[in-house]
C-alpha cells in the first residue's frame, strides 16, 4: 500500500489551511535547500495554539505578523517539538506578544541553550574537532569553522522559561486531548503530538513522508546510538490507527503510518548494508559519506551527513557488525568484523 496525500496542494507561505478540526496548515520558507517547514494553528476556544514558529528571519516574522493580524485572536500558548531552529526559531517572541506559555521537553529546552551559548561539546569549535577525528577534510573543516554558530541566527532569541512536557502528558486545546509521544534518535526528546478524537498525528520531523529524518551524532555525546534509539522511537506509533492523518514539519500531511516506518525501515537496513559493503579496508567516516550521499554536498549539508554517517556507524558497531579502530593520532577508522 503506497502512502495517501489527502491534499494536492501545498498552502502559501503564510496562509493557514484547514486539514482537520480545528487544526490548520501554516507553511514558511526556509532559507536552505529543504526550503520549507510546516507549521500548525490548533483552535483554542477563541485563542489560538501554535505548533512550532519556524526559522527566525525577518522574512518569517512578517508572515506570521499577517497571519495574526488576519486572525484577530490571543495566542494562548507555543508548543515547540524540538530545539532546532526551524522549529523554536520565533517561539519567544511569538509566547511574548500575549504572555503566552511555551511547552517545550526539558531535554530540548536545554539543548538549544547549550548550542546558542556554544557550551562545552556543543560548540562549532568542539564540532570541527570532532569531524576531524573522523577525518573530514581541512577545507571542509575550514568551511564549518567560517560559518560559526548559524544556530543563533535562527533562533534570535531563546524562551526565558518554558513548561515541561512529559512523554505521556496530555494537552488540553479546544476541548481535544493531545498526546505528547516523546522520540529520540533525530533530537534529545522530541514530542510529537496526537489527537485520538480527530485521528491526527502531528509528527515533527520524526516522521517524514519523503525524505528520511536526519538522524546524527554529536561531539557532546560521540558513541550514542542515534539511529537504534530513532527506529525504537518509530514504534511508539506504528500501532496508531492506520487511518491517522500525520501532519509532518516537511512534506505534504499524508496517511500510512505504518508503510512509511516500514520503508524508513528498509531504507536504513540499506545504508547499513552498503556501509560494510564499502569497507574493503579500514576507512574513516568522511571517506564513506560518498557511500551514503551521493550528491555535490554543501556545507550546512556535510554537517549533517557527516553526523548521520557516524549515528550509522555507531549502530553497526553497537550490534557487533564493524569495529571501531582508534589510532595513536587520535583519528578513528572503522573495518567490518572477520
Amino acid at each position: 500500500m503506497s502512502l495517501e496525500y489527502p491534499f494536492e496542494d501545498v498552502p502559501a507561505p503564510g496562509q493557514p489551511v484547514e486539514v482537520a478540526p480545528g487544526v490548520r496548515w501554516l507553511r514558511m520558507p526556509l532559507p536552505f535547500a529543504l526550503d520549507h517547514i510546516n507549521l500548525w494553528l490548533l483552535d483554542d476556544g477563541d485563542d489560538l495554539a501554535v505548533v512550532d514558529t519556524g526559522f527566525g528571519t525577518p522574512e518569517t516574522r512578517a508572515l506570521w505578523e499577517d497571519v495574526l493580524a488576519a486572525e484577530k485572536r490571543r495566542i494562548s500558548g507555543v508548543v515547540v517539538t524540538h530545539f532546532h531552529p526551524d522549529h523554536l526559531g520565533l517561539a519567544e517572541w511569538l509566547a511574548g506578544r500575549d504572555g503566552a506559555p511555551v511547552y517545550m521537553a526539558e531535554a530540548e529546552y536545554l539543548a538549544a541553550k547549550a548550542v546558542w551559548h556554544a557550551l562545552p561539546g556543543h560548540s562549532t569549535a568542539d564540532m570541527v574537532a570532532f569531524f576531524r577525528r573522523h577525518g573530514l577534510d581541512p577545507a571542509r573543516l575550514d568551511a564549518l569553522t567560517a560559518r560559526g554558530n548559524t544556530y543563533a541566527r535562527g533562533v534570535p532569541e531563546l524562551p526565558r522559561e518554558h513548561r515541561r512536557m512529559f512523554a505521556g502528558d496530555r494537552l488540553s486545546i479546544g476541548g481535544r486531548s493531545w498526546e505528547v509521544i516523546v522520540g529520540h534518535g533525530h533530537s534529545p526528546e522530541h514530542a510529537s503530538l496526537y489527537c485520538a478524537e480527530t485521528d491526527v498525528l502531528i509528527s515533527g520531523d520524526m516522521l517524514l513522508p519523503r525524505i528520511s529524518t536526519n538522524v546524527s551524532v554529536h561531539a557532546a555525546n560521540p558513541m550514542d546510538d542515534a539511529l537504534g534509539w530513532f527506529l525504537c522511537s518509530l514504534h511508539r506509533i506504528i500501532d496508531l490507527p492506520s487511518g491517522t492523518l500525520v501532519l509532518p514539519s516537511h512534506g505534504k500531511p499524508f496517511r500510512g503510518i505504518r508503510e512509511r516506518i516500514e520503508e524508513l525501515e528498509a531504507h536504513h537496513a540499506d545504508r547499513c548494508s552498503a556501509l560494510i559493503e564499502a569497507m574493503s579496508h579500514p576507512i574513516s567516516a568522511a571517506q564513506l559519506l560518498p557511500t551514503l550521499f551521493r550528491r555535490e554536498l554543501d556545507n550546512h549539508q556535510v554537517m549533517f551527513a557527516m553526523g548521520e554517517t557516524i549515528a550509522h556507524l555507531n549502530h553497526l558497531q553497537r550490534r557487533g557488525r564493524i569495529r571501531r579502530i582508534d589510532e595513536a593520532d587520535g583519528s578513528i577508522l572503522y573495518a567490518r568484523m572477520r
